[in-house]
């Protein structure tokens, strides 16, 4: 299984972060650390929004890049994150 999740940050309601992984918690994890060098790291404490679990890495890969988009965003934020 591959999953798409979304992350937010408690202290800048308007960041969002999408990505793709193997396995949620540990990726959850690694953005949450204290000593991530990861682009989330300026925004902590994140919080896991919401994740959807796909079969194919390649589908996985598709809907991230979707959700990056503009039209994703907007589908994100009025579907998912509201």
């Amino acid at each position: 299984m591959w999953f798409v999740y979304v992350l937010t940050s408690e202290r800048h309601p308007k960041y969002v972060y999408i990505g793709f992984t193997g396995n949620v918690l540990r990726r959850f994890k690694e953005h949450s650390a204290q000593n991530s060098k990861l682009a989330s790291a300026p925004y902590q404490p994140l919080k896991l929004a919401g994740y959807i679990a796909v079969v194919k890495k390649d589908i996985a890969v598709e809907l991230e890049r979707y959700l990056k988009s503009g039209s994703g965003k907007a589908f994100l934020h009025k579907r998912i994150l509201n």
